[in-house]
């Protein structure tokens, strides 16, 4: 795993010049992230597979725009430069499959109240939680993944995905009531398995 600007930047300059073996270490260290980031926002591995792929090829198409003379760890602004690609990558793919992002009326909203629930996330697995997310629907999980796991506010979730502000936060009380009864459900069923 490169991780000193000795061993990234002569990666990424024969990245930029074609090198095969380059391309191929680039694409060893960065695979299993960049699944991990995919498989958030598509429930099946295959698409998920599907999206990296399309994604490295972005990068090694766009190699030349990576600054990495900036100031900071050439590694982390490698891999944050690479996570814009792959959820840009996600929500273009989401997109093309005619996802409608749109969300109910603002004052059809309820507030969801979390008074005297337990939410059970103590008593799943980080694998448990992930597999409860990617239960949302299409539109609940990459507007819960673009506001909760990748920090983007309401107004840079609508100019990405082309929705209102409303709709957004509708779509975020949804999603997060959603897999409240999700991680509910798997909660109770394992008290009473």
């Amino acid at each position: 795993m490169p991780q000193e600007l000795e061993q990234i930047m002569p990666m990424i300059r024969g990245c930029m010049e074609n090198d095969r073996n380059c391309q191929r270490e680039l694409y060893q260290w960065l695979a299993d992230y960049a699944m991990k980031i995919a498989y958030r926002y598509v429930s099946r591995t295959e698409e998920a597979e599907e999206l990296v792929s399309e994604s490295f090829v972005k990068l090694f198409r766009n190699i030349g725009q990576f600054n990495g003379n900036r100031e900071g760890d050439p590694a982390a602004l490698l891999k944050g430069w690479f996570k814009k690609i792959v959820i840009n990558t996600c929500i273009d793919h989401l997109r093309k499959s005619h996802l409608k992002l749109i969300g109910m009326d603002m004052g059809q909203e309820q507030e969801i109240s979390d008074a005297g629930q337990e939410s059970g996330l103590d008593k799943l697995s980080y694998d448990e939680i992930l597999e409860a997310i990617r239960q949302l629907t299409p539109v609940y999980r990459t507007v819960f993944n673009l506001f909760v796991i990748e920090g983007l506010s309401h107004e840079e979730i609508s100019i990405l995905l082309g929705i209102s502000i409303g709709a957004s936060k509708s779509n975020l009380s949804k999603a997060k009531h959603n897999l409240r009864n999700i991680i509910l459900q798997r909660t109770q069923y394992k008290q009473y398995a």
